[in-house]
């Protein structure tokens, strides 16, 4: 029998005392946690709500979160995490689409309204039962939206017999961002997402004295929840949670909590070293571990921040279907910057092509993973699943490359990818070389439709601080780096680039 929130049980047991999460002021040990999210589990039971059920939770980076996700899988139920981003219409899809019995909502900030935007959703979606708020107040007992978790859990005893589940049983379904129609809920099972955060915690070396993790990943995304919040809870580390990530405040975070462990994407480092250099904030010294993920780190960000910090970024691969983690610059192995490393304990990768025949060699060819982080497939979605799943096998949409020594490269989305001409072009490629030029800051490359072309190259630039280069210029320094057929013929400077609320760039709403 398996259960993930024995992440919780087993620190709540070891180390009651020790501090699992900070939060502003707050400083909350692993027995509260624990303690509350038995409370939850003792909620959800007397609602009618046990092994086997789904329950939906939309929550930003708050102490709410490990209560309600710890106390949803005690009590054998499925936790289905929501983006906090997401509309009515889009939260009533999700609840719909995963069969959701419950929906624990925050109750949001004039910025943020989710609890108005969760409340319609809940109305929306017949089959959803009930709807707990998770107030903005500390403790408030009563909400507009509905009834509050703080009222609903009075009277509910803080013991709770933990369901005993079995290892394929899912524990969270996450939803697929759906770049290409609607979003899919990956099954992942308690062995997926327990192997996974062991796995990590193997992976990264721990600090004496102990951990400090900086929660500013979304952990309603799989790579916040399990490299940052699970694997933080299995070792017993302080998590430091950041609802949005803002670069300077993350480094003071850094600083005052002396963060020992940052896991981020590419953006993020971006930004907080942009951050280093325009306003000369103090370096945090503390940071033992530097991970990225999410998508490919430019070259020249790896670089800058080694210099910087006088630590490397570690950068690994996966997605939501892989648990996350698939590869990974493992300990113990040269890291290689600009390579994803190898395959982590227990895991197998391939290049393939279209028709799923392997690809030998350095390739390039589509990646496929097989092995103990391969989810169960899409929720309700066998055909779905059979795309992309053979012989345990999952093939993941990126085009990759592997060298010699077994580290893998991602060369970029396969749908990313422009066909100019009747050639492929790979944007990341471009991306890194624009950004060696001293007046790039950061850029993204995305094909345009093009009537005798099929596709035309279009770069989207966000210049460095008083830096006065033209699109002309930049062109013709492009044209002069690059082959005929893969410079960017276009470029638009922009101030910012949309991004996911995991910090990704979002090149559909550039296109």
């Amino acid at each position: 029998m398996l259960n993930l929130s024995i992440v919780l049980e087993d620190s709540a047991r070891n180390t009651p005392d020790g501090t699992a999460i900070v939060f502003g002021d707050m400083r909350l040990p692993y027995s509260m946690i624990d303690t509350v999210a038995n409370q939850v589990a003792n909620l959800l039971v007397a609602r009618g709500i046990g092994r086997g059920d789904k329950v939906a939770l939309a929550c930003p980076n708050l102490p709410y979160f490990p209560f309600v996700y710890f106390g949803i899988l005690k009590a054998g139920a499925t936790v289905v995490p929501l983006n906090v981003l997401l509309q009515s219409r889009e939260i009533a899809y999700h609840l719909d689409d995963s069969d959701a019995k419950a929906l624990f909502c925050f109750e949001g900030t004039p910025e943020l309204p989710l609890g108005e935007r969760g409340r319609a959703g809940f109305e929306a979606a017949p089959g959803c039962e009930h709807f707990f708020v998770l107030p903005a107040t500390p403790l408030a007992t009563e909400s507009e939206y509905g009834e509050s978790i703080w009222a609903a859990l009075g009277g509910m005893a803080s013991q709770f017999e933990t369901v005993q589940t079995a290892p394929d049983d899912t524990a969270v379904i996450l939803y697929t961002s759906g770049t290409t129609g609607q979003p899919k809920g990956a099954e992942l099972s308690h062995q997926n997402m327990l192997t996974n955060a062991l796995i990590s915690d193997r992976m990264f070396p721990s600090t004496d004295g102990g951990d400090t993790y900086l929660a500013v990943l979304p952990l309603f995304h799989s790579f916040g929840q399990t490299v940052v919040m699970n694997t933080g809870f299995l070792r017993g580390a302080s998590v430091v949670l950041m609802p949005r990530f803002d670069p300077a405040q993350a480094l003071s975070l850094m600083l005052s909590e002396n963060v020992t462990f940052f896991a981020g994407v590419p953006t993020m480092y971006w930004a907080m070293l942009t951050t280093i250099h325009a306003e000369g904030v103090e370096v945090p010294r503390s940071l033992r571990v530097a991970v990225a993920g999410g998508a490919s780190s430019p070259v020249e960000v790896l670089k800058d921040f080694e210099t910087t910090f006088g630590i490397g970024i570690l950068e690994g691969y996966g997605l939501s279907e892989t648990s996350p983690v698939a590869s990974f610059n493992q300990p113990g192995r040269p890291a290689k910057p600009g390579t994803v490393g190898t395959p982590i304990w227990g895991v197998e990768m391939k290049l393939i092509d279209g028709d799923w025949k392997t690809v030998e060699g350095e390739g390039p060819g589509e990646i496929a993973i097989r092995g103990h982080n391969i989810m169960k497939g899409y929720y309700g979605r066998p055909e779905a699943t059979d795309e992309v799943m053979r012989d345990g096998w999952f093939r993941t949409g990126d085009i990759g490359t592997r060298d010699g020594d077994g580290y893998y490269s991602i060369v970029d989305r396969a749908k990313d990818m422009i066909i100019r001409g009747g050639f492929n072009v790979y944007p990341r490629e471009l991306e890194e070389v624009l950004m060696t030029h001293e007046a790039v800051s950061l850029a993204a490359v995305v094909g345009v439709a093009h009537e005798s072309h099929g596709e035309e190259i279009k770069a989207y630039v966000i210049r460095t601080p008083g830096s006065a280069i033209t699109e002309e210029e930049l062109i013709a320094w492009a044209r002069n780096n690059m082959a005929a057929y893969k410079y960017p013929r276009m470029v638009e400077f922009r101030d910012s680039l949309p991004m996911t609320a995991t910090g990704k760039i979002l090149k559909r709403e550039l296109r």
